[in-house]
């Protein structure tokens, strides 16, 4: 293997989908703000090392791509939640 065949190490963000997850427990006691932010995160990160060539993930689910449908769903539940919650402060 020569010089021009070595590629870095892709970054696994795997330390998103850890979080996500907490913040998912935690929404049972505040609101999901921390769902939003950290799945945004997290599915931003996993998208962006995916391109880079991340294939396998440290991660529980391991593919990638469904860590990323975790992560869109999370932040899809919690802006409708945060939504749902806005509604109600309304008059």
């Amino acid at each position: 293997m020569s010089n021009s065949d070595w590629q870095p190490p892709v970054f696994d963000p795997i330390r998103y989908c850890v979080f996500t997850t907490v913040a998912i427990i935690a929404w049972v006691f505040s609101p999901p703000v921390a769902v939003v932010l950290m799945s945004g995160m997290g599915l931003w990160a996993y998208v962006d090392a995916y391109r880079k060539g991340l294939r396998e993930s440290k991660c529980l689910l391991r593919d990638p791509r469904i860590v990323m449908v975790y992560l869109a769903l999370a932040f899809v539940a919690g802006i409708t939640a945060l939504v749902v919650m806005m509604i109600r402060l309304l008059p």
